[in-house]
């Protein structure tokens, strides 16, 4: 007996769907220093190379002389009743003393609780309070900022930090840091050494505040092991060497200035320069020329700033190749002048955030301009990322939605937040733990990243959503337009609209709404053009934006603005 047989074709398969998840590199290897063992070990190798230039006041400090300031003041600590774990303040602009502050604390296993130098006494106050601070590193003026009124409140509380001056005080009301350094000089280091030894590369090192645009900063914990490995990995991108000099603006306060400036060079073995305590357009540029720079650090604005004024005589920036820009949308027009009057063709851009410590992805020197002027690169080692739509599963490639990161870099928690860390900090099934950004972006085919605005920002109007970013470009792409801010604003009908926050360009006049929304309408569908527009300075309309302190603009606060112009304007139309 024999049965019939029938083949049966398979179906064809489905190509699979890419989805929006990357890892990065494993190379080069995480390494398990602390930062106190990094000094140490850059000390070694690079002692009599200079480390430390501060044109202001003058400061010429080679890795010997950091490691011993750092050291004395480390064993004054010690003396003055200073452990593991205890927090110690700093709010000040960017001098030598504070990089020996930043290792003196790191190297007996206490933690800095680094404050914004532009924070009001009221802040600062909280600051100290909330991280139960023991000392408050300082000055009596910090650029134009007179710290009176903060010092004045301190002396009034009974339980407020012991308060060391870093520089300037004529007073003698306090202890200063040369008298601590002084005294920390004259000790037997055997309890120094001692203490070293016993601090890990896990343990939190730095309280570093988060300049979120909505409520009271919180507090990132952030490790030894963050801080060295991030920094290591950034100097790789911008390929440092011993020497490489970094012209770095951004404050120290700020993980720009402290990470991709202060430890991206010390875990190099470079030199870096801080020009001014504050940012100053002409010190910058003196020191890119006086101290022959090869890379210079800075925002957007910074850059804008130093192309719009005038150079000093003589200003030579030929030895400029790198650098990173970094912390706001880069325009066009800003790169070509990184290119073409600074010669920074090895530029990078790069994307991060405090909480991660704060590099996540940064592009490499060799990158195409358009690349860099697109993407903010690719992952950094040892890192991953995916991005979610608002249920939380990982969309396709090519689709916008939140950013989120994981790996070595992720900050301990939030200080005293639990509430805070387990909304931002979130473990998948797998038990992978993410890290979720707030920000919105979009992976491209070959691993680039490009942030697309804020995840929180988008406008949903009638169940469109729509993205501030792309908004705000085409409006700066109008000649008569210098500045644009798009927020959503409350409507009956569609829930929300566009609201359009621009500023004159000096010496033009202003367009009319018809030819503004005209002006939109070429480039992007009718419903993403501003249903209102408010000008800066102009018609009740107030001429300052309300920043955070690294700069970002607190769009929750313009929407807030918006909300109540247009109060206002329909109560008078009722008159």
């Amino acid at each position: 007996m024999t049965t019939a047989t029938t083949d049966i074709q398979p179906e064809p398969s489905q190509p699979t769907q890419k989805l929006s998840v990357l890892e990065g590199p494993v190379d080069p290897p995480l390494v398990d220093l602390t930062l106190g063992e990094l000094l140490e070990l850059q000390t070694y190798q690079h002692g009599n190379q200079e480390c430390l230039v501060i044109p202001w006041t003058g400061a010429r400090w080679t890795y010997n002389e950091l490691n011993q300031q750092s050291s004395s003041l480390s064993q004054a600590l010690l003396d003055m009743g200073i452990g593991v774990g205890d927090r110690v303040a700093i709010m000040a602009g960017n001098c030598e003393q504070y990089a020996a502050v930043f290792f003196a604390v790191a190297k007996i296993g206490a933690i800095l609780v680094i404050l914004n130098n532009t924070y009001t006494p009221t802040e600062a106050m909280y600051g100290l309070k909330f991280s139960d601070s023991k000392i408050l590193f300082t000055t009596p003026r910090i650029g134009r900022l007179d710290q009176t009124q903060l010092l004045q409140q301190l002396e009034n509380k009974k339980t407020s930090p012991k308060v060391v001056m870093l520089r300037g005080d004529e007073s003698g009301k306090y202890q200063t840091y040369d008298e601590l350094v002084s005294a920390g000089r004259r000790q037997n280091h055997q309890r120094l050494y001692r203490a070293m030894s016993k601090v890990l590369p896990h343990q939190v090192v730095n309280l570093q505040f988060t300049s979120g645009t909505t409520g009271l900063p919180k507090a990132a914990m952030l490790t030894h092991h963050n801080l060295v490995n991030n920094s290591r990995f950034i100097g790789d991108r911008m390929r440092l060497t011993s020497v490489d000099v970094l012209c770095c603006p951004p404050p120290l306060f700020h993980c720009f200035g402290l990470v991709l400036g202060l430890l991206a060079i010390v875990t190099h073995g470079g030199k870096i320069v801080y020009p001014a305590e504050v940012f100053d357009i002409q010190a910058t540029l003196q020191a890119i020329s006086d101290e022959k720079c090869t890379a210079v650090h800075g925002v957007p604005a910074m850059f804008d700033s130093l192309f719009q004024a005038k150079w000093p005589e003589n200003f030579n920036c030929d030895d400029l190749r790198t650098g990173i820009i970094a912390g706001a949308p880069v325009p066009r027009y800003l790169m070509e002048l990184l290119v073409n009057r600074f010669g920074m063709t090895e530029f990078t851009s790069s994307y991060g955030l405090t909480e991660a410590s704060p590099t996540c992805f940064n592009a490499f020197t060799d990158d195409s301009i358009d690349k860099r002027l697109t993407t903010v690169g690719t992952l950094m080692p040892h890192a991953k990322a995916k991005i979610v739509d608002r249920d939380g599963n990982i969309v396709p490639l090519g689709s916008r939605g939140e950013l989120c990161i994981g790996g070595y870099q992720l900050q301990a928690g939030y200080w005293n937040n639990s509430e805070k860390t387990s909304e931002t900090m979130m473990r998948d099934a797998s038990g992978v733990l993410w890290l979720h950004t707030g920000d919105e972006a979009v992976f491209d085919e070959d691993g680039y990243c490009s942030i697309t605005g804020r995840f929180k920002d988008i406008i949903i109007r009638g169940g469109e959503n729509i993205y501030p970013l792309e908004i705000e470009e085409r409006l700066m792409a109008h000649p008569n337009i210098s500045r644009a801010i798009v927020v959503g604003l409350k409507n009956k009908h569609y829930g929300e609209v566009v609201g359009a926050f621009v500023e004159l360009a000096d010496g033009h006049q202003k367009p009319t709404f018809e030819e503004l929304r005209d002006w939109c309408r070429k480039r992007l569908g009718g419903h993403k053009s501003p249903a209102h527009v408010f000008w800066l300075g102009h018609d009740d309309v107030p001429a300052t934006v309300p920043l955070t302190g690294s700069g970002k603009v607190r769009k929750f606060e313009m929407a807030k603005l918006g909300d109540e112009l247009l109060r206002k304007q329909a109560n008078t139309s009722k008159l």
